[in-house]
């Protein structure tokens, strides 16, 4: 059993994870959209700004282990190749998924994620769900689709970059905690022997992915000032959200943090409002009030299935009565003591 103060404790390593997941999440899609939108400083090259993060990430990695704040465990190379082109094949499939289909499908594509992981869940590692949990994952996915969804239009090729996108996300995101729990390896140590493969190959095959959802090449984009300070803005927030990402996978189920990943879908919808004077419509608040209240129902769902889990199943008895150690003192006067030493019993 734990003890109270390691649950409070276990408690507030849990809420941290996820604050800092949220807080550097809003934030680089804050600064992502002022650096890459026609109004700001129009850098649309969204897949070579991914190989940045990763370059920079490594880079801490790299740092961290050098001056033995970070311990290396081994982790077999084709396993971190396999998940490198997993994690790379999902954010080559999000970027041409936002290209080719609409805003609408897009979103509804992300929705699609939670029952996709809980399916996976169930098939990769044998996962039941209580029905509290498989509703308030259905009120989450509701409100989030009320306050999102618009126009909805699809094509051939922008549902196959939506289904592989929604695919290689999910089994990413499982990946992390089973890479985890099966070489009993921190979320930042993972982190740090998976991010230089993935600046690599994102830093060799990003500029064509871009040339192809943008027509332009990156070596001719005029770099400012601004620019650069908003891209090392972008990848100083990215390490944040890296860790946080292995972090809340590590602490919480891959479903648990894809339905409190829409807290960030919440957060940037009210932000855009507050400081990009983004419509907010009656349609959209009542979304998020339904979103929040799902998200509630999650955590008391999955607190409420912990506690039965963990529920012993016969409950045992802290003493014994007076008759009980009455009858106890005389079974043991009956019972005849052996001789160590020749085997033989003495009454």
């Amino acid at each position: 059993m734990e003890s109270q103060p390691e649950k409070k404790s276990s408690a507030v390593s849990d809420v941290g994870a996820w604050a800092m997941n949220v807080i550097s999440s809003v934030g680089i899609i804050m600064a992502n959209k002022q650096l890459m939108s026609s109004s700001g400083y129009a850098f649309g090259f969204a897949t070579t700004l991914t190989g940045f993060h990763f370059a920079v990430t490594a880079l801490v990695g790299l740092v961290s282990n050098a001056t033995g704040l970070s311990a290396s465990k081994h982790v077999p190379l084709w396993e971190l190749l396999w998940f490198s082109i997993v994690a790379n094949m999902s954010i080559t499939g999000m970027n041409l998924s936002l290209m080719l289909n609409s805003v609408g499908f897009y979103q509804i594509s992300k929705l699609s994620m939670i029952p996709v992981v809980c399916m996976m869940e169930w098939i990769l590692h044998s996962k039941q769900y209580s029905r509290e949990v498989k509703m308030s994952v259905l009120v989450v996915v509701i409100g989030v689709g009320v306050c999102t969804v618009t126009d909805v239009k699809v094509n051939a090729k922008g549902f196959i970059c939506a289904c592989v996108a929604v695919l290689s996300t999910s089994l990413q995101q499982i990946t992390i905690g089973s890479l985890q729990k099966k070489y009993s390896i921190g979320s930042f140590e993972l982190l740090s022997k998976t991010a230089p493969i993935q600046a690599v190959s994102l830093l060799i095959l990003g500029p064509f992915v871009d040339f192809y959802l943008s027509g332009k090449f990156i070596t001719n984009y005029k770099m400012t000032s601004g620019a650069i300070l908003f891209i090392l803005l972008s990848c100083s927030l990215a390490v944040f959200c890296n860790v946080s990402q292995y972090l809340c996978i590590g602490r919480f189920s891959a479903t648990s943090f894809q339905v409190l990943g829409h807290m960030k879908t919440v957060c940037v919808l009210t932000l855009g409002w507050l400081l990009f004077d983004s419509a907010l419509t009656f349609k959209n608040i009542m979304g998020m009030i339904l979103a929040v209240v799902g998200m509630v129902i999650y955590s008391w769902a999955v607190e409420v299935e912990k506690q039965s889990n963990t529920k012993p199943l016969h409950p045992m008895k802290n003493s014994l009565t007076e008759e009980e150690i009455r009858l106890l003192k005389e079974g043991l006067e009956n019972i005849p003591v052996k001789s160590v030493e020749l085997g033989d019993s003495k009454v």
